[in-house]
């Protein structure tokens, strides 16, 4: 039982792992059940062996609790915190049920984050993975046993041609910096506009949508940034052309787990330029982008890599190399792996 949406055009960072992971299971030892509320994604809907289970606009929460305890799961896998997540937990606790929990943490944890659904699935969790080896790290505090999955990188949008590489060095092109993200405070949105007004013959480029778009949009207005794009959400299949037709991606985020993002950006060729605060694996620091310890090692950074061209060819071949560790093929076989060990050890246990 994973409750989760398998929805096609559901872009939430969890989601697309989830799909990820779930369109490679093995359908012959699997039997998966997720929820769709539109199109689900293809691969999971000719998937064998796999229930899709639709939404209901009224009693949702009772009717999904029924179809996941009817007939009982052997894995109840990436429990989110909702209502249903709460009142699964409950009866798997008080009717001794013999599934097992496994727990995918995505964010760094801190002493005031452990609580309600998350503290009771980290404690009660048959299995618990971290995304990244820092997020690891923060969930070791609580669960010494965690361990670490990386999320792998769709092949399908995010990729990079020779030709795309060497596109990039035309000296007659502008240069262009990408940011892709959710605009909310913690992305710091704002920031990249800021430095678009500092860097008028570059080309900056914002991709995403949220609370902060439309303050983004007048601070750019009132800095006269006429070297300023926004392109709204794209799906993946354009934010991959895009990482491809830029030349710098630039994510001043302050507050995350492991976002998936800055592995696109670096399978598309692009060199990253990023906060060390949660310590990305998908950057190797020097190598395929910069992780900066402060704002202004954040814009001496991005400076360098748009006044080095040999610079940008060499962290952009590096990250290319560097992308390909994150495979969602071998990816899925580690979470393959590790559900069917959670089902056994709980099986034992009880």
């Amino acid at each position: 039982m994973i409750p989760n949406s398998a929805d096609e055009d559901n872009t939430n960072a969890q989601s697309l792992t989830v799909k990820e992971i779930v369109a490679r299971l093995p359908a012959d030892e699997f039997h998966v059940t997720m929820f769709a509320d539109g199109l689900a994604d293809p691969r999971i809907a000719s998937r064998a062996n796999t229930e899709l289970v639709r939404w209901r606009r009224r009693g949702s929460t009772a009717y999904l609790l029924k179809r996941a305890l009817f007939p009982v799961p052997d894995v109840y896998f990436y429990p989110r915190e909702t209502l249903l997540d709460d009142a699964f937990l409950f009866l798997r606790r008080h009717l001794r049920l013999k599934t097992a929990l496994v727990v995918h943490v995505t964010l760094c944890l801190g002493p005031n984050d452990v609580v309600g659904t998350l503290g009771r699935s980290l404690a009660e969790a048959d299995a618990v993975l971290g995304v990244s080896h820092h997020v690891t790290e923060t969930a070791r505090v609580y669960r010494q046993d965690a361990e670490t999955i990386f999320d792998g990188i769709d092949r399908r949008f995010y990729y990079a041609g020779a030709e795309d590489i060497t596109r990039k060095n035309f000296a007659d092109r502008r240069l262009t910096v990408l940011y892709a993200g959710s605009f909310q405070a913690r992305k710091r949105p704002d920031l990249v506009v800021r430095h678009a007004a500092r860097t008028p013959h570059v080309l900056f480029q914002l991709a995403g949508r949220g609370e902060l778009l439309e303050a983004c949009r007048s601070l750019a207005g009132e800095l006269r940034c006429d070297n300023v794009v926004f392109q709204g959400q794209l799906s993946s299949a354009q934010l991959g052309n895009a990482m491809r037709q830029a030349d710098v991606f630039f994510f001043p985020s302050i507050l995350e787990g492991h976002p998936q993002v800055l592995g696109q950006a670096a399978a598309c060729g692009l060199p990253c330029v990023a906060m060390n605060v949660y310590r990305p694996d998908y950057v190797v620091n020097g190598q395929t982008g910069f992780l900066a310890e402060s704002d202004a090692d954040l814009e001496r950074s991005l400076g360098m890599l748009l006044d080095r061209p040999d610079l940008r060819a060499s962290m952009s071949r590096a990250a290319v190399v560097h992308a390909q560790k994150f495979d969602w093929d071998q990816i899925a076989m580690q979470w393959a792996d590790v559900l069917r060990e959670a089902s056994a050890k709980r099986q034992c246990t009880l």
